[in-house]
């Protein structure tokens, strides 16, 4: 196997982002040497302790919308130099696929540019912009970024995306020679695994992720108290709307038919899901594939999730979970009411299990990006 050293390049990451980048730099430093340019790396990351990192600010991007777009500027020249300085000849932007000066700037001085989105940047933006600015001018600026995004995919050597229907989403052929559809990254399946034999486990049904508007939490509340009261919710994770789902949903958490889990640390994320029977994702394309919808099948915990970007290339209807064909408070519990009681169930577990070991594993997450660089030349 011939090594290949990869710069890897990012925007600031909170902790999914950080989580994902963990992930990546773990299977590219099993093809070769890596070292990572980044911004705004929490103090506390497992990435300091394991890899080369190239800080270029430890100023987060800031909340002021002017503010961040003259830091988003900045922190591109400056990767630009960090770049310039780098001996790997692959640079492979992480997320950061709307930093359309480094990227020009990686080509121009001869080195192998790769981009791979972790979702759709611009909506996730636009959706952000639209709570505190004008519709317009939000989507304004989300098509200035997209545009942006847009210029780095056709400059790039290849794009990478988790999988083919997430190249689809973004207006990617997946067939394209220009597009590599097979970049999604591992899940420990040691850690992620059936702790609670799914015959043994009570009828919880249950969100784990960020609380906030992008994740339709709002719409799980409704549906939360629409679910009859043998049917526990259980919410895993912290955010803005967390207060909000304490108010809104007083009675059921007092009668017991709503959980509320809070922040869990990312390793007893397992044991949260080997509570459930069936994790619900309200998912938005702003995710290429849910790292949790992963995790879940691991831990032989069905999923119930729209379908929209990577997700319908793992979920398989009735096979290895459920697809949403409706987000309508009324017809998502309908929908959970009937997926608990299949007698088959158990079956979609144990497949959605496998699927993680055969194609989601370390292993074959190495082996996908081993194919990528040897097709580099």
């Amino acid at each position: 196997m011939t090594e290949r050293g990869v710069c890897v390049v990012t925007h600031p990451l909170g902790p999914a982002g950080e989580n994902a980048t963990r992930t990546l730099l773990d299977i590219l430093a099993e093809l070769g040497g890596v070292t990572l340019i980044t911004a705004d790396l929490p103090a506390d990351s497992s990435i300091r302790d394991h890899r080369d990192i190239i800080e270029v600010t430890d100023k987060g991007v800031g909340n002021n919308i002017l503010i961040a777009a003259i830091r988003f500027v900045l922190n591109q020249f400056r990767m630009c130099l960090a770049i310039r300085r780098q001996p790997e000849d692959i640079v492979l932007f992480f997320g950061a696929t709307s930093y359309l000066v480094p990227i020009l700037f990686a080509r121009l001085i001869g080195k192998i540019v790769l981009v791979e989105p972790r979702g759709d940047v611009p909506l996730t933006l636009r959706l952000n912009w639209e709570q505190r600015l004008p519709d317009v001018l939000a989507r304004g600026l989300a098509g200035v970024v997209d545009t942006l995004e847009r210029t780095g995919f056709a400059v790039a050597h290849r794009v990478v995306t988790y999988t083919p229907n997430m190249a689809r989403e973004l207006g990617l052929d997946p067939n394209s020679p220009n597009v590599y559809p097979h970049g999604a990254r591992y899940i420990d399946t040691t850690t992620f695994s059936i702790t609670t034999p799914f015959g043994d486990r009570d009828e919880v049904v249950g969100f784990v992720g960020r609380l906030d508007e992008e994740k339709g939490v709002r719409e799980l509340a409704a549906v939360a108290k629409e679910l009859p009261e043998r049917i526990t919710f259980r919410f895993v994770g912290d955010g803005p709307l967390y207060e909000w789902l304490i108010e809104e949903l007083a009675n059921e958490i007092e009668c017991g038919s709503v959980e509320l889990a809070g922040w869990v640390d990312h390793d007893d994320v397992s044991i949260e899901l080997n509570k459930m029977k069936l994790l619900v994702m309200l998912s938005q394309p702003t995710e290429g594939l849910p790292t949790t919808i992963l995790e879940s099948l691991a831990c032989g915990t069905p999923v119930y999730a729209t379908s929209v970007s990577g997700v319908p290339d793992v979920i398989k209807q009735g096979q290895t979970g459920f697809l949403m064909e409706e987000r309508a408070a009324a017809s998502v519990t309908d929908e959970i009411k009937e997926i608990l009681h299949q007698k088959e169930l158990d079956t979609v577990s144990s497949n959605g299990r496998a699927l993680v070991q055969s194609e989601y594993s370390f292993e074959a997450a190495v082996e996908r990006y081993q194919t990528l660089l040897s097709e580099l030349g």
